[in-house]
């Protein structure tokens, strides 16, 4: 799982800093929380570093503006900005121009004048801008403009979860309203899919039927709903006990009207013109290699996801080698709880066996928290400090029989509001007990949730290294963030074990898997059966994960790239400090500047080590 997949345009040698003084103060048995608004002191007006947070503060709140799903503002207001559909012209336009003048400020800053924190800001954002900019050089802002399909991202699926309030604030009349609003702007929305998948069409940019068919088959699972089943009916369900009759009585017959007037009618259009005049012509093959100029667009695909030059050959390669080793751990496991099968029906074992399944979604919610809280126990030791905000456990609030597992979504940074994960628990016998400590690992403690509320709950940091979103940074931190398991006292039952090395295993054929499809050509099925082959994922479970790589080429390369990288510069650091290496203040430095580019951080934790 990951954090929600929606696209955005989005210091060593300095004296003991705060972070510093709050690791040296953790003791063993505690880890201090994180101060929310401990502001170190402005930079002076005029210098450098207050210039640059100027540049950033407009950037990081233009890219807001423009996010469909937008993150929600502290503060008592909770003003979201309005929805902007994310295929139209105003949206491109904005979102060029935006990276433009984030370059120009940029060019007008002397990096080398900066306090060290501040010269990652500048990198970051020069990096972001840049990496902006290249797509529309390359010409994937086009493509991906005339192929909006997605059947895990796609905004017919993730805004739904949004304005059910998995994302919107709904507490006062006026985030009411603004939610009509953003239905009505999501309509507008599923129009432009059509309009756009007709340009893909006459520029011969075209999906695949099998993309296309999932959402098909989501579209009609929407419209197989009565309107007050719906997600765009969640929040109604759920209105502030202080409304007057009067208010709820208005707001529900809004909402009523704008949903079975507007968005399910919507539905039914892309549905129908999908079915009819988009799937007979979509693409047999799957795979990027298949779409007109594939080759070159998955090599930008790739540069995109991984923050690398990684070749398509590199990564299978690597694929290979992490795949082989896993297996041999696996093995071992086998050998150890006594299996007499081989590893194939082992597999077997752990899909179909009922001792590794839950029947109740409370009870698989209840074990998150009770791995969260032995998870707590043994954070100290690698672990300098604790956020404010709690992590939550919640249900997948739509389609969940269309979709994986789940998703990371952060709350708005008050230090109250928990990060949730949103599990999916439609099929709960393809959800394997052994994997969940890994994954609240995770998606939890020390992964997505304390990595990303850290950051947004500190506020002496510029607005880009708080709020940004590098899927090889933050998938490669989950994945590390899961190895650091037996260190916190974890995995002492062998199927948790064999569990960890099942999830490390989906992280390594997705190397192999998604290379194969959209650059080897790889058809789907040699795909499914490979990862069959290799993980005891259910077979529902695996097509819809290579159906999320079929409809997002590169995405899945991020994960392994960044583990190994992040992993690396621990030996890299251990090897070179010797008996000076101290495991808290390595992931101090790792941690403390936000989601990075590999290259940003590499130069960081080099730094890092040469100070010390």
């Amino acid at each position: 799982m990951s954090q929600p997949p929606v696209p955005r345009a989005t210091a060593a040698g300095q004296p003991l800093s705060r972070r510093a003084a709050l690791g040296c103060l953790a003791a063993a048995g505690s880890l201090p929380l994180l101060p929310q608004f401990a502001w170190a002191g402005e930079a002076p007006a005029g210098s450098a570093a207050a210039r640059l947070r100027a540049l950033i503060a407009a950037s990081d709140e233009a890219a807001n503006r423009l996010d469909p799903l937008p993150r929600i503002p502290a503060g008592d207001g909770h003003a979201l900005p309005p929805f902007i559909d994310p295929l139209s012209d105003r949206y491109f336009s904005a979102l060029k121009r935006n990276a433009e003048r984030d370059l120009a400020g940029l060019a007008a800053i002397d990096p080398a004048s900066l306090p060290a924190v501040d010269r990652i800001a500048y990198d970051v954002l020069q990096y972001d801008a840049t990496r902006r900019l290249e797509r529309f050089r390359n010409g994937l802002w086009k493509v991906d403009r005339c192929t909006p399909l997605d059947p895990s991202g796609g905004l017919h699926v993730q805004l739904p979860d949004f304005v059910s309030g998995a994302g919107a604030p709904f507490s006062t009349t006026a985030d009411y309203e603004a939610g009509l609003q953003r239905l009505k702007g999501f309509t507008g929305y599923l129009g432009s899919v059509i309009t756009r998948l007709q340009q893909g069409q006459r520029s011969s940019y075209l999906q695949s039927k099998l993309v296309t068919a999932k959402v098909i088959a989501q579209l009609d699972a929407m419209l197989a709903l009565a309107p007050e089943d719906t997600a765009f009916f969640g929040a109604i369900k759920r209105m502030p006990a202080s409304f007057t009759p009067a208010e709820r009585t208005r707001l529900e017959a809004a909402y009523r009207q704008v949903v079975t007037v507007g968005v399910l009618p919507a539905y039914a259009r892309l549905r129908e013109y999908l079915a009819t005049r988009y799937l007979p012509r979509a693409l047999d093959d799957p795979g990027r290699w298949a779409m007109q100029d594939g080759l070159a667009l998955y090599a930008a695909d790739l540069a995109y996801h991984t923050t690398t030059a990684s070749t398509a050959d590199e990564l299978h390669e690597t694929g290979l080698r992490e795949v082989a080793k896993l297996r041999a751990g696996m093995e071992e496991v086998r050998a150890q709880v006594g299996f007499g099968g081989d590893l194939t029906a082992f597999f077997q074992f752990i899909r179909t066996d009922p001792q590794f399944y839950y029947t109740k979604p409370e009870d698989l919610i209840a074990r998150f928290k009770d791995i969260e809280d032995k998870i707590w126990q043994g954070m100290p030791k690698l672990f300098a400090r604790r956020p404010k905000a709690p992590f939550a456990v919640r249900a997948l609030p739509a389609l969940g029989g269309q979709r994986g597992t789940g998703y990371y979504r952060p709350g708005p940074p008050d230090g109250v509001t928990p990060g949730v994960l949103w599990f999916n628990m439609a099929m709960l016998n393809t959800r394997p007990i052994p994997t969940l400590e890994t994954l609240t690992l995770h998606e939890g403690i020390p992964g997505h949730h304390y990595q990303i509320t850290l950051v947004l709950e500190d506020a002496t940091l510029p607005a880009n290294l708080r709020s940004g979103n590098i899927t090889a940074y933050a998938e490669g931190w989950g994945l590390y963030a899961e190895s650091l398991g037996r260190e916190l006292g974890m995995f002492s039952d062998p199927y948790q074990w064999f569990g960890h090395l099942d999830m490390a295993m989906l992280r390594a054929v997705r190397l192999v898997v998604d290379t194969g499809m959209h650059a080897k050509r790889w058809p789907r099925q040699r795909a499914i059966d490979y990862m069959l082959a290799n993980t005891s994922m259910a077979q529902r479970d695996v097509e819809v994960e290579i159906d999320r790589y079929l409809a997002w080429p590169g995405q899945a390369c991020a994960y392994k790239t960044g583990e190994l990288k992040i992993r690396a510069l621990r030996e890299r650091a251990t090897a070179a400090l010797g008996e000076r290496f101290d495991i808290r203040a390595f992931h101090g430095q790792v941690l403390d500047t936000g989601a990075l580019p590999l290259a940003v951080l590499e130069r960081k934790v080099d730094r890092w080590i040469a100070a010390a």
